[in-house]
C-alpha cells in the first residue's frame, strides 16, 4: 500500500452573479436580512445552457493543468453531485467526454453537501488499493436548478459552481498527504435536508440542521484530527462545507483550530453543496493563504445528515 496526496486544485463558477439586492427584487427579503442570518452577499448562477457536467469539466481541466497532467493521464473520474439532470450517461462520463479522456472508470457519488469529502476518501482508497493511479475528483452542483425562487428561506442560500482535485500516489519517501477519513450519517434525520419531488426542489429544516451542526459536529471533527495525528491547534486551515456563516464560525471555534485560516467562501459563493469545499480550498491555495504541506481540515456535512472529513496536506 502507498499513500496519496492532492497534486493540484481547480475551481470554476458561472459568470452571472446574483446579489442580495437582486434577490430583494424577487422575494420579500433584503441584504440586511440575508447577511445577518446566513452571511451570504453574492452567489453565482448558471444559465439553462450550463449543465452540471460543464461546470465540472471546467474545474477539472484547471486542476489537471495545475498538476501538469493531461486528461489521458487520468484512470478514474469521481464526481460528487446531487443536481445532475440525467441518470445516464452519468456526470463523470460526460466530464470524461468533454475532456477527451482515454478510458477512465467513471463514477458519480451523491452524498449531497458531504459529497466531495466522500469522493476524496474513495479516491484515496482506490489509489492505496492499486485500482487507480491518478484520480480526478470533482464536486459540482447547480443548486439554482432545484430551488424554489418564491421560497425566501432557501433561495437566498444557494449558488452554482465546481471544484476539483487531482489525487496521486505519494513517493516512497513522502508522507501521505490525505489522512484517514471519518464518515457517517444520522439516517433517522435524513428528512432535515432534501432534494426531492417532481420537479425536484431543495428544502430543509433550518433550525434542526443548525442545532445538529453546531452541537454534534465539532467533536466529530476533532476525532478527524486525532485520526490524522494532528491537534486542532496545529491546523493551518479549516475548510468546512460552506452552508451558512452562522454555522461555519461557531463550529470552527468549537473545534479549537485557534491558529487556522477559516474558509468563508460562502459569503461570495453561497451554498454550492458538493462544490463548496473544493472551491473554497482552491481559492485559499490560489491566494496563497496556506503554505504548501501545511495541515488542512476538510469537513463536509449536510444532506442525509451525512458527514465526512479528513486532514490533508495543502498542495
Amino acid at each position: 500500500m502507498t499513500g496519496t496526496r492532492i497534486a493540484a486544485l481547480g475551481h470554476y463558477q458561472p459568470a452571472k452573479v446574483l446579489t442580495n439586492h437582486d434577490l430583494a427584487a424577487l422575494v420579500d427579503t433584503s441584504d440586511e436580512w440575508i447577511s445577518s442570518r446566513v452571511g451570504i452577499r453574492t452567489r453565482h448562477v448558471a444559465g439553462p445552457d450550463e449543465p452540471v457536467d460543464e461546470l465540472a469539466a471546467h474545474a477539472g481541466a484547471k486542476a489537471l493543468a495545475a498538476a501538469g497532467l493531461t486528461p489521458a493521464d487520468v484512470d478514474l473520474v469521481l464526481v460528487a453531485t446531487s443536481t445532475a439532470t440525467d441518470r445516464s450517461p452519468n456526470t463523470a462520463a460526460r466530464v470524461a467526454a468533454r475532456l477527451s479522456m482515454g478510458s477512465p472508470a467513471v463514477m458519480d457519488l451523491n452524498v449531497v453537501c458531504a459529497g466531495f469529502t466522500h469522493a476524496l476518501a474513495t479516491a484515496d482508497h482506490a489509489v492505496r488499493a492499486g485500482s487507480a493511479s491518478r484520480v480526478l475528483v470533482i464536486g459540482a452542483d447547480k443548486m439554482t436548478a432545484v430551488t424554489d425562487w418564491a421560497d425566501r428561506s432557501t433561495c437566498v442560500l444557494v449558488g452554482d459552481g465546481a471544484g476539483a482535485a487531482v489525487v496521486v500516489a505519494t513517493g516512497a519517501a513522502e508522507e501521505p498527504g490525505i489522512g484517514p477519513v471519518l464518515w457517517g450519517s444520522v439516517p433517522e434525520m435524513g428528512h432535515a435536508v432534501r432534494i426531492e419531488g417532481t420537479p425536484p426542489r431543495f428544502a430543509q429544516e433550518g433550525q434542526s440542521v443548525y442545532r445538529w451542526a453546531t452541537t454534534q459536529l465539532p467533536p466529530i471533527a476533532r476525532k478527524v484530527c486525532e485520526k490524522a495525528g494532528v491537534t486542532p491547534e496545529e491546523l493551518a486551515a479549516v475548510v468546512l462545507h460552506q452552508a451558512n456563516l452562522r454555522i461555519i464560525e461557531p463550529v470552527a471555534q468549537k473545534i479549537g483550530a485557534v491558529n487556522a485560516v477559516i474558509a468563508r467562501d460562502v459569503v461570495e459563493s453561497g451554498n454550492t453543496s458538493a462544490a463548496s469545499i473544493p472551491m473554497a480550498l482552491s481559492k485559499l491555495v490560489e491566494r496563497r493563504e496556506v503554505e504548501s504541506g501545511a495541515p488542512v481540515l476538510l469537513f463536509g456535512f449536510g444532506g442525509n445528515l451525512s458527514y465526512a472529513g479528513q486532514v490533508i496536506r495543502c498542495p
